[in-house]
């Protein structure tokens, strides 16, 4: 008991530490957020649901120099698998992701496309992923009896569980927290140890992924108002 007390505190302790940081980067105006800007997402969403929460954000069609200190870049993206990869090889953003996700103090959001692109691959193509997190993504299929009325792409609004005791600083998430999606294929892994978020269509998925530095949303925040507000500020204040 003694042991997970003294656990307990110190999580608390650093999630303070966390927080008081990121506040201070905030008031001082040095939190540097950029926001992947190559074709293939709802860059203006994310800088606009961004602002209304505190953060300015830079979009950027080209990977920061070597000796720019930024906080977070965001990967926002729509469309096709391989396309992603094909126009992040070809500004430059692939290997400079691939780089900053394995060892820095850069965090790293995707959203939607830009969480696959995360991760190893997907059925839709035959490019690899950046692989920052382990996992593949296939497309959904339903063909037992209670689930052949369901759609393909899953879209709309659906309720999303959080792993708290994964994810500390999404604490401020209230229960039956709903966010917007739309895709077609879903993240599959041998297990679930980077899976800090589910939603549920057809059967439970892994729809938030954590690895590290890096973290991955498969719904859209900047779409989802009052809770992709209340997702970014905890993300983003708590140094996630």
């Amino acid at each position: 008991m003694a042991k997970l007390c003294c656990f307990y505190l110190e999580s608390q302790r650093k999630l303070f530490k966390k927080i008081h940081y990121a506040a201070y980067r905030k008031s001082s105006g040095f939190m540097k957020i950029n926001i992947v800007s190559v074709g293939i997402g709802n860059i203006s969403s994310v800088r606009n649901m961004l602002k209304k929460v505190g953060y300015n954000a830079e979009l950027s069609e080209r990977p920061p120099g070597d000796t720019d200190d930024v906080d977070w870049v965001i990967l926002p993206g729509v469309g096709s698998f391989d396309h992603g990869v094909k126009r992040l090889k070809e500004t430059g953003w692939f290997s400079w992701l691939k780089e900053k996700g394995t060892e820095s103090s850069t965090r790293i959001i995707g959203i939607c496309l830009g969480m696959q692109l995360l991760c190893d691959g997907s059925e839709e193509g035959t490019a690899s992923g950046l692989g920052l997190i382990p996992g593949y993504f296939k497309k959904f299929s339903f063909n037992d009896e209670a689930n052949k009325n369901l759609k393909i792409p899953h879209m709309g609004w659906n309720v999303l569980s959080f792993n708290e005791s994964k994810t500390p600083c999404l604490n401020n998430m209230p229960d039956e927290s709903r966010f917007y999606f739309v895709h077609s294929y879903h993240y599959t892994h041998r297990s679930d140890e980077f899976i800090i978020g589910t939603a549920e269509y057809g059967s439970t998925f892994g729809a938030a992924i954590k690895k590290n530095n890096v973290i991955g949303f498969q719904f859209h925040p900047e779409k989802s108002h009052k809770f992709g507000k209340l997702l970014f500020n905890g993300v983003i204040e708590r140094l996630c």
